[in-house]
């Protein structure tokens, strides 16, 4: 059964889990290095300390990856390409869980991802905010985000304000003249988005909800302080990295640039002539982003460009290696630190920076990231979630953990042309909560 309701919008919108049933999620993470399907049961949670935002237990019951094929940095350049890569990744998750996949939660690097925030204010006369307030001050929000050419991807009110005091939660029962309300909505290009849904339909497979990379990424790595405080996820993916900025447990901010680990192994495999495939290899091995004083007495041998085997390989000293990896690395941090400081969300991000994607592996990474942002780093890795395989584990697979995620956090959510929903803006609780029914029937 699915779990997601389709509006008249082209790109599907999630309906919330109910808390107290058991579900199966599909989950596609489709990038420029792999794309990675994930077939998990949910089961009802009790109410913890531990990850409180989860309502549900996350359990693997099937995973399949393909290495890519068909897209660079994010955009589709192939069409068959990957829409055979996908078909492989979703059998492989298929047969080990032991059932059949036919719509699945898709993530979006492309299209030029883009935050906005959009401010509605309407006027009380003095009088007691009640439900139509409040129902009237969403809608006016709403429908200022909406534009022909790009696709509304996320729409989260990021709190209400009361006769220009920000900061209300529930502004329900209160007295002002004015009711206003901040809403952060993450667009990407719709032609962009609908190639993605093209695809997978390709594979006879529907796309039942859309999830930005940088916000998926987020809910997989971030801990509960650091959604709480404010925090900065830098998701390092083969062709983008993207930035997605969370505070008071929600995402404030997201961002995309079209600069990955591809990009490091290219600049190697330039510098050094010889094969992408060996550059991949030495960046690997022997790729650092912070070099040391061992590196030019080291030397690594450097297979030739050229397939015969009468050119003996190269022997160059690490140091080189470290020095092409450090330019484009730095290059990148660099890019994303003036990005976060132009976002204007660079205070709310604090003192804390969590790197995770494939590319987040390098060596000497985190180093650098903490000298070029003045900032704590860590390298985050998926939690919370049982029967991940070993390999899958690591930093590569946090988009595709947080897929699995999302759907406990659609509630939060609020779309102009959601025509009989509007989401618990209290996180359950709370009586803006508690008229949810209300607003089911009349908005």
């Amino acid at each position: 059964m699915s779990l997601f309701r389709p509006t008249s919008s082209s790109t599907p919108r999630l309906k919330p889990l109910a808390s107290k049933r058991s579900h199966v999620v599909s989950v596609l993470d489709i990038g420029s290095t792999k794309v990675v399907c994930m077939i998990a049961k949910l089961t009802p949670r009790e109410a913890s300390e531990v990850l409180p935002g989860r309502t549900h237990k996350i359990e693997i019951i099937g995973i399949g990856h393909q290495k890519s094929r068909g897209i660079k940095s994010g955009v589709i350049s192939d069409l068959d390409a990957l829409e055979g890569v996908i078909r492989n990744a979703v059998d492989a998750a298929e047969r080990q869980a032991k059932l059949t996949v036919d719509s699945l939660i898709v993530n979006v690097s492309a299209g030029r991802l883009q935050s906005d925030i959009y401010t509605a204010t309407i006027d009380l006369g003095g009088q007691e905010v009640d439900e139509e307030d409040v129902k009237r001050v969403l809608v006016a929000a709403c429908h200022q985000s909406q534009r022909n050419e790009r696709a509304v991807l996320h729409s989260l009110p990021t709190g209400f304000s009361l006769d220009g005091e920000r900061g209300i939660s529930d502004p329900l029962g209160m007295f002002g003249e004015a009711l206003g309300v901040d809403m952060h909505v993450l667009t990407a290009e719709r032609l962009a988005v609908k190639n993605i849904e093209l695809c997978v339909n390709r594979a006879h497979l529907s796309v039942e909800g859309m999830v930005a990379t940088p916000y998926a990424s987020g809910l997989a790595a971030l801990v509960d302080d650091e959604l709480e405080l404010g925090c900065a996820a830098i998701d390092m993916g083969g062709g983008t990295t993207t930035i997605s900025v969370f505070a008071e447990g929600k995402l404030v901010h997201a961002d995309a640039i079209g600069l990955g680990g591809h990009h490091v192994t290219t600049d190697l495999a330039r510098g050094l002539s010889t094969r992408i495939e060996e550059a991949e290899r030495i960046k690997v091995v022997h790729g650092s982003a912070y070099s040391n004083s061992t590196d030019d007495r080291e030397l690594v041998s450097v297979p030739p460009i050229s397939e015969g085997d009468h050119e003996p390989p190269m022997q160059v000293p690490r140091a080189l290696i470290s020095k092409i990896v450090r330019a484009r690395v730095e290059e990148t941090l660099e890019l994303i630190r003036d990005r976060i400081r132009s976002s204007g969300f660079s205070p709310i991000v604090g003192k804390r920076v969590v790197l995770t994607g494939g590319a987040s592996q390098l060596t000497g990474l985190p180093d650098l990231a903490r000298q070029i942002f003045a900032r704590n780093v860590r390298v985050g890795r998926p939690m919370g979630v049982k029967g991940l395989p070993q390999a899958a584990k690591g930093p590569a697979f946090s988009t595709a953990v947080g897929l699995l995620i999302y759907p406990q956090f659609a509630d939060i959510e609020i779309h102009a042309e959601d025509r009989g929903v509007l989401a618990q803006l209290a996180g359950g609780t709370g009586r803006i909560a508690r008229m949810s029914q209300w607003l089911k029937g009349s908005f």
